[in-house]
């Protein structure tokens, strides 16, 4: 019962959080501000978590601490590169399909949403906050692997970042560094660091919160991540057709020759 209680705090913060986000949208005209404050809003959620439990535990303040780094450095990364881009096309779609309607429709299915699948991906980090088990090699194993998708997030962006800043490279398709093994490797790094706060996790009895990390996994390769933009890649890039047959994915592997 006190699990529930601490878990619908969190989902509360986030609802609250995202529907202040959205009024600010309706000034700006611009949904995507949405985009950068995923990761912070699992700061927010983690905080809430420990908030509502009322006692800060070692393995909550591990959780809480390695999703901060985490999103800190997503949300700065997205918003400096979405700065200057204006509203994401996909969102500007939306709001000529629905017209008047997408004041609402977007604090539904923009906002709104992204606090429910914040909530529930966040569950690892609720099961951290409320478990009172004194710290082992769970956490150990979690902390390395999330530390580890952090990285391979962290330096996929900055290898992206850089091979887009270079005129020289329009039109190409980056098949270096961590992109020689993996065509998203950014996304894997994701991915990954919530299996290690899952870990962590199951330090506290938490086995049953995989399905926070395996709706970020779905999300990451089938709606959001992957598969939309393998699509509209394999149209603009003439050689990435060919990068798709030699290179995996999402898990990364040394490519076919």
């Amino acid at each position: 019962m006190a699990t529930l209680h601490v878990s619908l705090a969190g989902l509360a913060a986030a609802l609250v959080a995202f529907t202040l986000l959205w009024a600010l949208s309706l000034r700006l005209r611009d949904a995507s501000i949405a985009d950068p404050f995923w990761g912070p809003g699992f700061l927010l959620m983690g905080g809430a978590y420990l908030w509502a439990h009322g006692e800060a535990t070692a393995r909550g303040l591990l959780a809480v601490g390695l999703v901060g780094v985490w999103a800190a450095r997503l949300g700065y990364h997205l918003l400096r590169r979405n700065r200057a881009l204006g509203e994401d096309p996909r969102y500007a779609a939306m709001r000529e399909r629905h017209g008047p309607r997408f004041t609402w429709v977007s604090l539904a299915t923009v906002f709104w949403l992204q606090a429910v699948l914040l909530w529930i991906v966040s569950l690892p980090v609720l099961a951290a906050a409320v478990g009172r088990t004194p710290l082992g090699a769970w956490d150990l194993a979690g902390t390395v692997v999330f530390v580890t998708g952090l990285l391979t997030e962290a330096i996929a962006d900055a290898q992206l970042t850089r091979f887009r800043a270079d005129p020289a490279n329009r039109g190409r398709v980056l098949d270096r560094g961590l992109w020689r093994y993996s065509r998203h490797p950014n996304y894997f790094g994701d991915a990954l660091l919530w299996w290690g706060l899952w870990l962590v996790a199951v330090g506290a009895g938490g086995a049953w919160t995989a399905v926070g990390p395996a709706l970020m996994s779905f999300l990451l390769v089938k709606v959001s991540g992957v598969a939309p933009l393998e699509r509209s890649l394999v149209e603009r890039r003439p050689g990435y057709a060919d990068y798709v047959r030699r290179t995996p994915a999402f898990v990364p592997r040394f490519p076919r020759s």
